[in-house]
């Protein structure tokens, strides 16, 4: 593989689109965001203002894709375009093939399946379309509903990686899931 950064691309997931952040997702970004859940586990800034989402939106986002950091997109409704969450990869290593998944869901979006239907498919993107070895999720142990997606989108637990990653609250293990091109389902 010579060109080191993900092409610019959309893709379905049944009834989701997921696709390059815009101007546009700009509010429901930063009301996603400032969220008490969502600040819980993520170390956003704090609070998430919406000068935080006008960057991430329209340059942060699209910045890290063209440095080979990733790929990060808006997880919308295919038929009605509200920002539903995100799912991204980041921490690309281009060499190995492995790439880290990360997402998260609007407030009033939650519970829907939208972060593991999103995952899922992005999963299938990256090893099948990509040719990527791994894909790899760190999900905080207190964080069972990351946990529970990264499940259901077919990842499996490997274990704890102690004292790995940080939240707002301070240091936290981590529990590392993985999909490989073999825990793909064949069409």
């Amino acid at each position: 593989m010579t060109d080191r950064t993900f092409p610019p691309v959309s893709l379905r997931a049944g009834e989701l689109l997921l696709r390059p952040f815009t101007h546009e997702d700009v509010e429901a970004t930063q009301a996603a965001c400032a969220d008490e859940l969502t600040q819980r586990w993520l170390p956003l800034p704090n609070p998430y203002t919406l000068d935080d989402a006008t960057s991430w939106c329209t340059h942060v986002a699209h910045a890290l894709r063209e440095s080979g950091d990733g790929i990060h997109f808006a997880v919308i409704g295919a038929r009605n375009p509200r920002l539903l969450g995100t799912v991204g990869l980041k921490q690309t290593d281009w060499r190995a093939l492995v790439s880290e998944v990360g997402y998260w869901t609007a407030p009033w979006a939650r519970g829907s399946g939208v972060a593991t239907a999103a995952t899922r498919a992005l999963g299938r993107w990256l090893l099948g379309d990509q040719g990527f070895a791994r894909m790899e999720l760190k999900a905080a142990t207190g964080n069972i509903a990351s946990q529970k997606v990264a499940t259901r989108a077919g990842l499996h637990r490997e274990g704890v990686m102690r004292n790995a990653g940080f939240t707002h609250t301070g240091r936290t293990d981590l529990v590392l899931f993985s999909l490989t091109p073999q825990d793909l389902p064949s069409s």
